[in-house]
């Protein structure tokens, strides 16, 4: 009888252990942590587009940017709908992009920076068990991309190349997402996690100079279209409820 009820105990414990690290239906969760952004990024040349009010088309060759990597705080709440499908919002302090000349605009370097806004929702589907400690996971989502205070910070080449004072415009989009991952429980509420993901992003750059000329101020814009396509880590903790 004695070893009847131990091993009756021991299952008990053992199932009360497995409940405690359950991601199932109906349960809430939230993380923050790390997000590492690297952009693999190219640009069309530049184009100036229009001068003094008539349209042109005009393409400096060998002109080009690239964007450099960021890193800024993230955040994620979520909720399972079922026991291997979530739902998950995304969201991070905006990060700031530097914005890199290349070709023969290498020389100038650092020509200009923005901060990208991002939020995300997610759809994941979680694999194992809702009780297994590790629980790997693939998702699809759509991201809302606007840029903000974007400018020009480089003199030489506002000087040089733009011929002017430059402000600059970005174009706000729709894109996918795709994100990989996993979460690892600590017990019944805190979890640690990794994910990947990645956006075939691009955005239209549009620069508006006032020019000088040989005959006076002229309004000029310009443009180029900037392939960001980023991958993007995020390293977390998370607490569930």
């Amino acid at each position: 009888m004695k070893l009847k009820q131990a091993v009756t105990g021991l299952a008990a414990l053992a199932c009360m252990s497995t409940a405690a690290h359950a991601q199932s239906a109906g349960s809430f969760f939230v993380t923050t942590g790390w997000f590492h952004l690297a952009p693999q990024s190219s640009s069309d040349p530049l184009r100036i587009t229009s001068l003094g009010g008539s349209p042109t088309n005009i393409t400096e060759p060998n002109t080009g940017a690239s964007l450099g990597s960021a890193d800024t705080l993230g955040f994620t709440a979520g909720y399972f709908v079922t026991d291997h499908i979530a739902t998950e919002f995304v969201i991070g302090v905006p990060p700031s992009f530097d914005l890199n000349g290349t070709g023969s605009l290498e020389q100038f370097g650092k020509l200009g920076q923005a901060k990208q806004w991002s939020p995300t929702l997610l759809f994941k589907y979680y694999f194992n068990a809702p009780t297994a400690t590790f629980r790997p996971y693939l998702g699809v989502g759509v991201s809302r991309i606007w840029f903000t205070d974007q400018k020009i910070t480089n003199g030489a080449f506002e000087a040089n190349v733009l011929h002017g004072p430059t402000s600059v415009s970005t174009d706000s989009s729709w894109e996918p997402v795709f994100n990989a991952g996993f979460t690892y429980a600590f017990n019944q509420h805190w979890f640690a996690g990794v994910s990947i993901s990645y956006l075939p992003l691009s955005t239209t750059a549009k620069l508006t100079t006032a020019a000088n000329t040989p005959v006076g101020t002229l309004t000029a814009t310009s443009q180029t279209k900037i392939k960001l396509n980023p991958i993007v880590s995020y390293v977390n903790i998370g607490y569930r409820f």
